[in-house]
């Protein structure tokens, strides 16, 4: 015990009583929750809001975590498109497909898929389309040759400028160059020709080649040379187009496009497994089937539409079909058309023929979603995509089914949850190797309240609808 010191004690009584008492009281601090998100750091970052689908929660605030390009566009996104990113078996596949059954709860959604992978000779979106009642449409050169699906270049659907721009894309993206004028010309005058004078059928590729290879003297005429320069200008544009009629892409194109194919469906599944993908004729197929719906599917009709590309390197790879569908975006966006490009690694896009391409179709995906990647990668596509150094690092350490979700700048991590009805239709290889009970009581809960919420929150989403169209 501390002996008493009277000097002391002496003086606390007189600061005392000049001063008052020497503790002191801690008064309390008002400040805002943004403030106090330095003090408290585990403080979740906003949500998007409360409209549109449901994706998964939120890792670290454990809430549901909602997105819908066509709810966000105009507040909180610049533009509807997304791409997804990620290695394979990390749950990009079951991503795509639980946002598109999700999406199609709506009344007023409708979804294109360019399917390029598959098992068992068929397409990876063939269950999916079977449980929908849709037949998807399956490109095969093979089955082509005998009555198989066939989608004409010079379609009646598709506008005579159309056409002759589908045509220089198919010749530039096979031959890996641009047309010169001469060429060009020669191209130019023969569809002409055809267009005034095939009637009462589809004009078809067989009719250009033709053409091309026996040019009209009047075309000669027309620029005050030669008919055989006319003739020698379009004999490589012939030879090309030579392979989609008689080469080893015969019998997808050359013939009119075949009847029956519903592009009112809500679901629209382009079976592009049986076409080698490392083959020109992935791009060249890429390359019709987009111009092809860009006349033929996009409408002004208040649909809000999804053009899914699986694979989509062999899009942005190639210059000539990059430039198509850039504009393809640029157009679709005031139509209402969201594109999603699933890509395993952008230095497969950033780093290819393409760059320049890329670069700007990147630019136009407002939303990012990156799956795990090897760290070197990771810190690539960090530095391409301005991502933020916590997001860069710790990419290579997420799990199955657990992403970074980059919209408009608003970056989460976010679990992706499948319900019990979706599981059959979305992990298909998985039904042969486990059995129900391998998902914990956990996931059965979490599943079980998505799957409610989603019914709940479509209904609503019904009713908001059909009030807008009831003012409208």
């Amino acid at each position: 015990m501390a002996a008493f010191d009277p000097l002391t004690a002496v003086t606390d009584a007189f600061t005392g009583l000049v001063f008052g008492k020497t503790e002191t009281t801690r008064l309390p601090v008002r400040t805002s929750t943004g403030q106090a998100q330095a003090v408290y750091l585990p403080t979740a970052a906003p949500g998007l809001g409360d409209s549109g689908v449901i994706i998964g929660r939120e890792v670290y605030s454990g809430k549901g975590y909602i997105y819908d390009p066509f709810q966000l566009y105009g507040q909180q996104l610049p533009a509807p498109h997304w791409l997804v990113l990620g290695e394979s078996g990390n749950g990009k596949s079951a991503l795509e497909k639980t946002y598109v059954l999700r999406q199609l709860r709506f009344r007023d959604r409708q979804v294109v898929v360019l399917d390029a992978q598959g098992e068992d000779g068929v397409g990876e979106w063939n269950l999916i389309a079977e449980q929908m009642g849709i037949t998807p449409i399956r490109l095969d050169p093979m089955a082509a040759l005998d009555g198989g699906i066939r989608l004409n270049p010079l379609d009646p659907a598709i506008t005579t400028t159309g056409q002759l721009a589908l045509l220089r894309t198919i010749i530039e993206v096979a031959m890996g160059h641009g047309l010169d004028e001469r060429a060009g010309f020669a191209l130019k005058v023969a569809h002409s020709y055809v267009n005034e004078t095939v009637t009462g059928r589809q004009p078809v590729l067989t009719d250009i080649v033709e053409q091309l290879r026996h040019p009209e003297p009047e075309s000669a005429e027309a620029m005050n040379v030669a008919l055989e320069d006319v003739r020698a200008w379009g004999l490589d544009v012939a030879l090309v187009l030579d392979r989609l009629v008689d080469g080893d892409l015969r019998g997808m194109f050359d013939g009119p496009t075949t009847v029956g194919i519903d592009l009112d469906a809500p679901l629209i599944v382009f079976d592009l497994s049986h076409i080698d993908r490392n083959s020109i004729a992935m791009p060249i197929l890429m390359a019709i089937v987009g111009v092809w719906l860009e006349h033929t599917w996009i409408r002004p009709d208040r649909k809000k539409r999804i053009f899914l590309v699986e694979e989509a390197w062999h899009i942005i790879n190639s210059p000539f079909v990059a430039q198509l569908f850039q504009r393809l975006l640029k157009f679709g966006r005031r139509l209402g058309l969201s594109f999603v490009a699933v890509v395993h690694h952008l230095s497969d896009v950033v780093d290819g023929a393409a760059a320049k391409e890329a670069a700007a179709i990147l630019k136009m995906a407002s939303t990012r979603t990156i799956y795990a990647q090897k760290a070197d990668e990771a810190r690539a596509t960090g530095q391409v995509l301005g991502l933020p150094r916590w997001a860069v690092e710790i990419i290579p350490t997420l799990s199955p089914g657990i992403a970074v979700w980059d919209v408009n700048g608003n970056v989460q991590v976010v679990k992706h949850l499948v319900t019990e009805m979706e599981r059959p239709l979305v992990f298909t290889d998985r039904a042969m190797t486990e059995s129900a009970s391998s998902r914990s009581p956990l996931e059965d809960t979490l599943a079980d309240e998505l799957d409610a919420e989603t019914e709940s929150r479509a209904a609503e989403m019904e009713r908001l609808a059909r009030a807008d169209e009831t003012v409208a």
